[in-house]
């Protein structure tokens, strides 16, 4: 391998925030042509080093070189002029304005444009990686889905032909279908000379794609493999120090009675939806995007109306007009979009915490403060959430802190049933093991737990039973010992239901 093949390299980088040491000597490259894949646990220092590679962070000390010629860059505009991309896990979308005018933002100049020849423009691009299929250039940014989302803030490093791309989890908010055609897009950039570095937790998409993984832990390197010649295994040692010789702590314990049911529950989201929970059972809902998974549970939990059917617990039939109606019949909701529809991330981790149970910790109009900081402090304990203090802001966790943080704002009301969607997207394996621990033991406690994710093998790790959605309706029910990756995917793909 030639320095001109290298076309980024990082060396002995190092970053400090105040006393604390994100980075600490860190090595990365990254070669024209392959994929780095760039791995570790939440803290490992992953994305304050795409920072510094994008222009965000000046590292305190280090190197960074470009096809051998070393680089500073003082902002993200010298990245892209050096033709350096970063893909955000989260995209910043402008809402008012469209999928082709959020394209292009930042390169329309000065001079005005015209919106007909910018859509057409960017439907080309769409079409030339196939996401045409899956969103259109004159949709407003308000009314895209978190995958549409983040394919926005793909093509808009595409568009730029850029030498380095580095991908943020690419996949975290994508269906499938999307999935697919990002790997095509990988591999198609791959053959046109890019270099691209490649941030993910989902162990097989890593085997999958990469050329070579780099692995942090602590803000340190740790080391290079080839794909070749390692395995899950020797991996997550690397990150994590330690064997995980349980990924899926889930030991079934025999069910108690029904705490949910629900009988032909319809709206403009599902269709005659049937299924039940019983106590100490964990059921998952798995199907692909757009089978109404995340719109099922948010008509359990009163966010959207029932048209039609019937939803019991505990065999009583009940209403939910709203939210707090389904918060008294003691459901607890962990949405998928956490950051947006859950946690206060500008309020600390005491106030997110005992959110739900302020009028048990109040006095008159008044929230005792030593109530609610104990209340918080015994979650802090019990489910390792790792903070400085019940005084820390939500918004400054790692993903996995902050789930934790929505859980014990749930656990805090002593539900009868949890619904979790996609309840690690986006967490590092270390934390995926603890919350697996927690659903765990969370039914042993004989709490009722429906579990929605994307990842096959996690549902079918955390799950007594599946239910599979296509299209708005159930497309059918496995018990455990039958459900396999396969007999989820054929029922997912089920094309009787869209007729």
């Amino acid at each position: 391998m030639t320095d001109q093949a290298v076309a980024l390299r990082a060396q002995a980088i190092t970053k400090s925030f105040g006393p604390v040491r994100a980075l600490r000597g860190v090595e990365l490259e990254l070669r024209a042509g392959e994929v780095t894949a760039l791995m570790g646990e939440n803290g490992a220092g992953k994305s304050t080093l795409l920072k510094i590679l994008g222009g965000d962070y000046q590292p305190d000390g280090g190197e960074l070189s470009i096809g051998g010629e070393a680089v500073s860059f003082s902002g993200p505009a010298d990245a892209r002029d050096a033709g350096l991309r970063v893909i955000a896990q989260e995209p910043e979308i402008v809402p008012w304005v469209s999928v082709a005018e959020n394209i292009y933002i930042g390169a329309l100049g000065a001079g005005g444009f015209r919106r007909s020849r910018l859509e057409r423009t960017a439907t080309e691009e769409l079409r030339r990686w196939g996401f045409d299929r899956v969103i259109d250039a004159r949709t407003l940014g308000a009314d895209l889905s978190p995958a549409q989302r983040q394919i926005v803030e793909i093509m808009r490093a595409v568009i730029a032909r850029p030498k380095v791309i580095c991908f943020d989890e690419p996949t975290s908010s994508l269906g499938d279908e999307e999935v697919t055609l990002l790997f095509a897009l990988i591999r198609q950039l791959q053959e046109e000379g890019v270099a691209i570095g490649y941030v993910s937790h989902r162990m097989g998409e890593i085997f999958q794609l990469a050329d070579r993984i780099t692995v942090l832990r602590d803000g340190a390197y740790v080391g290079t493999k080839t794909v070749d010649e390692t395995d899950h295994d020797e991996l997550v040692r690397m990150m994590v120090g330690r064997d995980l010789t349980q990924f899926f702590h889930r030991e079934p314990a025999a069910p108690g009675g029904v705490v949910l049911e629900l009988d032909g529950v319809s709206n403009e989201f599902v269709q005659d939806i049937s299924l039940s929970v019983r106590a100490g059972e964990v059921v998952g809902i798995a199907g692909l995007v757009g089978a109404g998974r995340s719109e099922l549970m948010k008509t359990i939990a009163g966010d959207l109306p029932v048209d039609g059917g019937a939803i019991r617990v505990d065999g009583k039939a009940r209403r939910f007009r709203s939210p707090r109606d389904s918060i008294r019949a003691g459901i607890g909701f962990a949405p998928e979009e956490r950051k947006a529809e859950a946690l206060l991330l500008e309020r600390s981790v005491r106030d997110n915490a005992a959110l739900a149970v302020l009028r048990s910790l109040s006095r008159w109009i008044f929230v005792k403060d030593s109530a609610e900081t104990a209340l918080a402090q015994g979650y802090v304990d019990s489910l390792r959430i790792r903070t400085p203090s019940t005084e820390q802001l939500v918004g400054r966790l790692s993903g996995g802190n902050q789930q934790k943080v929505v859980l014990a704002r749930w656990l805090a009301t002593a539900p009868r049933m949890l619904l979790l969607d996609e309840p690690t997207r986006g967490i590092d394996v270390g934390a995926k093991a603890e919350i697996y621990a927690i659903i765990d033991r969370l039914a042993h406690e004989g709490v009722a737990v429906i579990v929605v994710s994307s990842e096959l093998p996690e549902v079918l790790g955390v799950s007594d039973r599946i239910y599979v959605m296509a299209h708005g309706r159930i497309t059918g029910e496995l018990p455990r010992a039958e459900a396999t990756e396969e007999s989820i995917l054929a029922l997912a793909m089920d094309e009787e239901v869209a007729a």
